[in-house]
Order: structure tokens, then C-alpha cells, then sequence
């Protein structure tokens, strides 16, 4: 059951590209034992809304916060309780899947021994690619590589802008199975995807950003981008 005390808070969130405001007035709470699914049409502002969220961008009005303080304010200890994975990978090609996790716990102060690092990739189907480098991995392989980086890295938040890209069938049962068992130890996601997903059991909160657009409005706006 997810916790009743809300960890994330939005208020009144304002993001512009450019000269083109793309939401306002946003407002909404996250829970521990939840997942925010945001939706909304191409260029709407989903990717944007996540940028906010993990620090990299600021908005252009509102405040996010974290357990009841400013984000401004409350920088050092969300990033340590946050885990964002973006539209890349973040691995370097030069070292192997073992080499990435290891330094990418490193960075993040988190003790990671090499046993630990084999059998979280093995977790993830990756136990025959250990010592192989990163820049003959294919992409559905990289891409577990980041998510094994991400279930290692010990995060109450996990903000993910489309995770299940260049995963075939059998990864995104993967990445469903990883969801439900995160947030059902009290964790918390947010995320994008344009695919389907089976949760069965999981807490979603739906959040669309912008007005819903038709199909038809969708490729003008792909069309215009």
C-alpha cells in the first residue's frame, strides 16, 4: 500500500520553450508505493516536465518539492534519493557493462563490489556480456546496462523518459517486472512511454500535459517540429 504522506510535490509549474509556453498551473503529489505516468501529445512538454523534475532545467514559475522542503533548498538529498534515466544510455563505450556499473555507483558514493555488479547485469540478462565493451553491445543491450545501473543505485525516485525504447518483447517484461517490484517495496516512478504497459497491481497516477490531442493533430505536430 503506498504511503499517504505525499514525497514529491508540484505547485503551480510553469515551462517555457523558447517564446512558447508549454504548461502552467500544473499541480501534483507522489506518494511513496506510486507510479506518475505523464502522457500528452508530441512536443507538449513530457521530456520537459522531467527535466524540471531532476534539477536540469528550471522552470519558469512554481516550485517542485522534495519531502516538504524547496528543491532549490533540499538539492543534495534528492539527488542522492533520485535516479533519472533519459533518452540516453549514459554508459561509456570503452568499459564493460561490470566497469559502468561500478564507476556509476562510484560517482554516486554507493558501494558496489564487482560481484554485486555480475549479478545485478546477470539479473537483467546480461550474464554473458560482462567483460565485453560497452561500444559492441547492441542497443536493447546498452539499454539494460542502464537500467542494472539504475536498480543498483538504491533510489526511492526513479524518473524515466521512455525506458522501454530498443527493448524487444522479453526486455519489456523486464522492465514491467522491475516497475512492480519497485514500487511495490515503497518506491516511486515517474515516467513517459508511447507503448503499452502491463502493471497489473501497480498504484498509477495518470498525468496528462497539455490538452489530449487526436491522432491527426499528433503528425501535424510531428510534421511541424
Amino acid at each position: 500500500m503506498p504511503d499517504t504522506a505525499a514525497v514529491l510535490t508540484v505547485h503551480d509549474l510553469a515551462c517555457a520553450r523558447g517564446e512558447r509556453t508549454l504548461f502552467s498551473d500544473m499541480n501534483f503529489q507522489l506518494c511513496q508505493g506510486e507510479l506518475l505516468l505523464v502522457q500528452g501529445g508530441n512536443g507538449r512538454g513530457k521530456t520537459s516536465l522531467l527535466r524540471l523534475l531532476t534539477g536540469l532545467s528550471h522552470p519558469l514559475a512554481g516550485e517542485i518539492r522534495w519531502r516538504g522542503e524547496a528543491l532549490a533548498d533540499n538539492r543534495e538529498q534528492y539527488h542522492r534519493e533520485m535516479a533519472y534515466l533519459g533518452h540516453l544510455n549514459g554508459i561509456k563505450d570503452e568499459l564493460t557493462p561490470v566497469e559502468n556499473l561500478r564507476l556509476a555507483a562510484e560517482l554516486s558514493r554507493i558501494p558496489l563490489s564487482e560481484q554485486e555488479a555480475e549479478r545485478a547485469l546477470s539479473d537483467i540478462g546480461l550474464a554473458r556480456c560482462l567483460d565485453l565493451p560497452a561500444r559492441v553491445l547492441s542497443f536493447g543491450q546498452r539499454r539494460r546496462v542502464a537500467l542494472a545501473s539504475l536498480v543498483t543505485a538504491g533510489a526511492l525516485l526513479w524518473i524515466l523518459d521512455e525506458p522501454l525504447t530498443g527493448l524487444d518483447i522479453h526486455g519489456v517484461a523486464l522492465i514491467e517486472g522491475l516497475l512492480r517490484d519497485h514500487v511495490s517495496r515503497g518506491g516511486m516512478v515517474v515516467m513517459t512511454t508511447h507503448q503499452a504497459l502491463s502493471l497489473d497491481g501497480v498504484r498509477i497516477v495518470p498525468l496528462q500535459v497539455g490538452p489530449v490531442l487526436t491522432k491527426i493533430e499528433e503528425e501535424i505536430e510531428c510534421c511541424a517540429s
